[in-house]
């Protein structure tokens, strides 16, 4: 019983990193219907510069990580006005490609700029942890976790309370019904696109604090990512939540009760069976080809 809720806590630690990670991904299609697979190398790329100032400064990663998210909204800005939306205006599938294309150069230069050998940001607090009767919780993931539910919550909010999130949920059911009510579509899109960069930033942080990485550890991430929104469903934020919930579970169960090499495998099993079984996600509603839900 203890091992097993051991495990529960483990998993949903770093279910609470996953969901922030696959929020800006899953708002972006919200919106833009994008598949955004620069993503994963946004969130490497956020690793490293965590790492590097750790490295040379010895400041706590996770709080490099918060100066890096408004480094990443520029990143993300950028993208989206050199790449995405030139794409974007022709072919909104061929903005994939393009995203693709850009991910691929990022990991080149991520290769260029620190090398290929494997990183990890080791503040003072790595190896401690909290114990609760008979549960240990590593300070790391949990300080990660509190972090990226803290900026979740800032995003639950800035999508509910604030005149940009109302237009980007308008924008996220009907574009051009949004345009007609004098929303301006592109800068939400900017802006949305942006704010997806920006989850990125804390996100490589804790990323550089719990796991090794690489440059081409994109590819691995990606796929993390598209396992959590294909299984929250698209577009939705509670999904993204839900589904990194239970990646993290199933993760850290495979981990504990059949083998940690097989862990790996769990979300392109859950990719699998979420699209056979319900391939709008838990959360996702169908979508009708103009890209409103029906």
């Amino acid at each position: 019983m203890t091992l097993l809720l051991q495990t529960v806590v483990l998993g949903l630690l770093v279910g609470g990193v996953y969901a922030l990670m696959s929020s800006g991904f899953s708002l972006v299609f919200g919106v833009m219907r994008i598949i955004n697979l620069a993503h994963g190398a946004m969130i490497v790329l956020a690793a490293f510069l965590s790492w590097w100032v750790w490295d040379r400064t010895g400041l706590d990663p996770l709080l490099v990580g918060v100066v890096i998210t408004p480094v990443m909204y520029v990143v993300g800005r950028v993208l989206y006005r050199l790449v995405i939306a030139r794409v974007h205006r022709i072919d909104h599938e061929l903005a994939m490609v393009a995203s693709f294309g850009v991910a691929i150069v990022a990991g080149g230069v991520m290769s260029l700029i620190w090398g290929t050998e494997v990183r990890s940001a080791t503040p003072s607090y790595f190896n401690t942890s909290i114990q609760l009767g008979s549960v240990v919780i590593p300070r790391a993931q949990l300080y990660a976790f509190i972090g990226a539910l803290a900026i979740l919550g800032a995003l639950y909010a800035l999508l509910r309370g604030t005149f940009l999130g109302r237009a980007i949920r308008a924008c996220a059911e009907n574009r051009d019904s949004a345009a007609l009510v004098g929303i301006e579509v592109e800068r939400t899109m900017a802006q949305m696109f942006a704010i997806g960069a920006a989850t990125t930033g804390f996100g490589g942080a804790a990323l550089s604090v719990i796991y090794q990485f690489v440059p081409d550890s994109h590819y691995v991430w990606i796929g993390r990512i598209l396992c959590v929104v294909i299984l929250g469903g698209l577009g939705s934020l509670v999904g993204a939540a839900l589904g990194a919930s239970i990646l993290g579970l199933g993760e850290a169960l495979t981990s504990s009760y059949v083998d940690t090499r097989w862990a790996t495998a769990v979300p392109y099993v859950l990719i699998i069976v979420i699209l056979l079984v319900r391939p709008q996600g838990l959360l996702g509603g169908k979508l009708r080809a103009d890209g409103a839900r029906a």
